[in-house]
């Protein structure tokens, strides 16, 4: 849904942190709307507010990032592997591997997160009310009192902002965490997933139309709210609705798909190019026989080491091809790269699966590492639309 063309930053526990490029244009928008209300507490010094001001606003992300690392740690935790976390215009996503399989699983992933804000908030009002009191964070979350010093008033602004996350994030409707917390609920009550799902996205939607008429009626006058805050409802009402929409398909057709793994899908044939095979050998033998753009690399077992793609034999000089391996310029699989998958797993973790984005295809694993099978975005499609109701 998001993510896929995402900046990495940097990796936390070996999980991949990127920015969409929207996170930039929100960036400079609260450390903007911040210059604003810090410039009151110091009068004639734009650049202590503005250096307060970017303070501020790092330090939101970085509370949106841990976060979502609490959903990727408790995930992780639970056997399902994340593929990365994205900041992004409305905050953040963890982005998993695989569903959750149980309803006990995908609660704790869900509420991992609004617990690492709320201990972020009672962290930020505690401090703050330490250094003044409790009246004076509140105060600063305002912005009434000039007379505020700006430790305090940074104290005050992450206070409510955590706080107005945690809120916005436990509305039952999903893809938020509250929708995820009431799908585990109705989850655990019915014992079927999809289903459970298919709920929890009509609270979705309906959450998301119900922000767009409270935003209209901010635009109309009718509510005493500022302009901005309408508009931003109105745009996160219709993203909302959009993505419970979206699941809500999906969980219609992964319901269909549920008998299907991996191993029913690919092909079982697969042409992979030992790693101890000298690149100029492999040119004539892989690519300019087959024309395909990538192969897969395998060891002298058979495991799966890594793939190789033309551009990179070609990027080594004909003259000392002959005495280079494949396994010299190939990408290495370390097992998190998003290049495998196991024979056994559903065919519902491809849909999201890196590998299908980044090289079209996935390759299938046994439970040793050894190469059975690739399976393509084509038959992947394939499964998807006998899934369709005609």
């Amino acid at each position: 849904m998001f993510g896929g063309g995402s900046i990495q930053l940097v990796r936390v526990f070996g999980i991949r942190i990127g920015v969409d490029v929207s996170w930039f244009f929100v960036l400079f928008l609260i450390i903007w709307s911040l210059s604003g209300f810090y410039s009151d507490l110091f009068p004639g010094d734009d650049t202590k507010a503005f250096g307060l001001a970017v303070v501020s606003a790092l330090l939101f992300f970085l509370a949106i990032l841990l976060h979502e690392l609490g959903h990727a740690v408790v995930a992780i935790r639970n056997g399902i592997p994340i593929l990365g976390i994205d900041l992004w215009m409305f905050g953040g996503v963890a982005k998993l591997g695989r569903d959750t399989d149980s309803p006990g699983v995908e609660f704790r992933v869900a509420v991992a997160g609004p617990l690492v804000t709320l201990a972020i908030a009672a962290i930020c009002f505690g401090i703050g009310a330490a250094l003044s009191s409790a009246d004076t964070v509140l105060k600063g979350s305002r912005f009434e009192d000039a007379d505020l010093s700006g430790a305090v008033a940074m104290l005050g602004y992450l206070t409510t902002v955590n706080v107005f996350v945690l809120v916005f994030n436990l509305i039952p409707g999903f893809p938020l965490d509250g929708g995820r917390i009431a799908r585990a609920i109705a989850w655990k009550l019915t014992g079927d997933r999809y289903r459970a799902t298919r709920f929890a996205a009509r609270l979705g939607r309906l959450a998301g139309w119900a922000m767009v008429a409270v935003g209209g009626l901010i635009l109309a006058g009718v509510i005493g709210w500022d302009v901005i805050t309408g508009v931003w409802l109105i745009f996160i009402g219709i993203f909302l609705a959009q993505a419970a929409r979206s699941a809500e398909t999906q969980a219609a057709i992964s319901g269909q798909i549920d008998h299907l793994r991996v191993a029913d899908v690919m092909d079982a044939e697969p042409v992979a190019i030992p790693a101890e095979l000298p690149l100029a050998q492999a040119e004539g033998e892989y690519f300019l026989r087959y024309g395909w753009p990538w192969f897969p690399v395998v060891d002298t077992a058979g495991r799966l080491v890594g793939v190789v793609s033309r551009e990179a034999v070609d990027s080594v000089p004909e003259a000392v091809r002959g005495g280079r391996a494949i396994a010299s310029v190939m990408a290495r699989d370390d097992g998190a790269s998003g290049l495998r998958a196991g024979l056994e797993e559903p065919l519902e973790a491809l849909l999201a699966h890196d590998g299908l984005g980044r090289l079209g295809a996935v390759m299938a694993v046994d439970g040793d590492g050894v190469l059975r099978g690739i399976v393509t975005v084509e038959a992947v499609r394939r499964a998807l639309r006998g899934a369709l109701p005609a």
